[in-house]
Formats: C-alpha cells, structure tokens, sequence
C-alpha cells in the first residue's frame, strides 16, 4: 500500500519507515527522520534526513514526491518498537504489509487454475464430469488461496505483535 503526501513539508520533522533499498542510501526496515526538503525547479525534491538510531545525516534526490512516498512511509508500529526487531523482521513486516490481492492472490490463482484445469482434462478427458470437476476445483482452490492470504498475514503480525509483547510489561500474550 502506497501512502502519498500533497506536499514534501508534510514530511520535514516526521519519522519514516524506508520500504526501498537505494545505492548509497539507508537499507529498507531503517527508521528515519526527515530533517528537512527542497522542491527543486525542475519538479524534483531534495531530502535531508537522518537515521534515527545513528544519528547520521544523509542526503536523497527524487525525480517526485511520488518516488519518494514508494520509497519511505511512515509507521507508528515499528518506529515505536524499532529496537524489538532485527533488519530481517521489519524487511519481512514491509513485504507482508504491501500485499494485496492483486498482487499475492491473483498469480497464485491464475497458476492454480491452470493446474488444475490441465490436471482435470488430462484425466478425464474432456467429458462432462470433467468441466463439474474442473468448476467445482477451481473455487476450492480459490478459496483455499485466498484463506491462506488472510491466515499467513496474521499470523506474521501476530508474531510481530507476540514479540513486542514478551518484551514489555504489558501482560498481554498474542498465540
């Protein structure tokens, strides 16, 4: 999911998840802090930020505010909690947050599909009770891909959920 800002002052003095590994830049899952910006006159925007946790300074040149919103977005839940995660687990939270449908659901279920539907000709081929059988394993199959979606992203933000939890006084414990 792509958060977009109207403007790049919107951004100056705010933490920022970066989701896009650049050369010469922060890797994705740093959390930084954009300490200032400049709209340049050929539409280009210039970032200066800073790593949170280092406290090194660093300079980004965008083509438009629309490359820099692919590149970073903002995250209350892993800037609060930065230090409970290692790079591998907050590059793993950005991967399961930008899943959709379009692009998690649908290729596995063109693919499924395909099988499916060549495995049922194959065996049967061609009759009647192969086009039923054919149907009615397609939206299983459906089904099965799209519970898996929903299951596999909840359980990943449980995990997430469970190990800030064990590190806290909360008293809460996700399973």
């Amino acid at each position: 999911m792509t958060y977009m800002l109207n403007d790049i002052d919107e951004a100056i003095d705010r933490k920022f998840l970066v989701t896009k590994t650049m050369s010469n830049q922060v890797p994705a899952g740093t959390i930084v802090h954009i300490m200032g910006a400049d709209s340049n006159k050929d539409g280009s925007i210039t970032v200066y930020y800073r790593i949170t946790y280092t406290r090194q300074d660093y300079t980004i040149k965008f083509d438009s505010l629309k490359s820099f919103c692919k590149w970073a977005r903002p995250d209350n839940f892993i800037a609060r909690h930065y230090e409970s995660f290692n790079t591998k687990e907050i590059q793993r939270y950005i991967k399961i947050k930008d899943r959709n449908f379009t692009n998690f659901c649908l290729p596995m279920i063109l693919i499924a599909l395909i099988a499916v539907w060549a495995a049922v000709l194959f065996v049967m081929k061609g009759s009647t009770g192969a086009i039923v059988l054919g149907a009615v394993a397609s939206v299983v199959m459906i089904i099965l891909i799209m519970l898996m979606f929903k299951t596999s992203k909840q359980k990943a933000m449980t995990k997430l959920y469970s190990k800030v939890s064990a590190k806290s006084n909360w008293g809460v414990r996700f399973k």
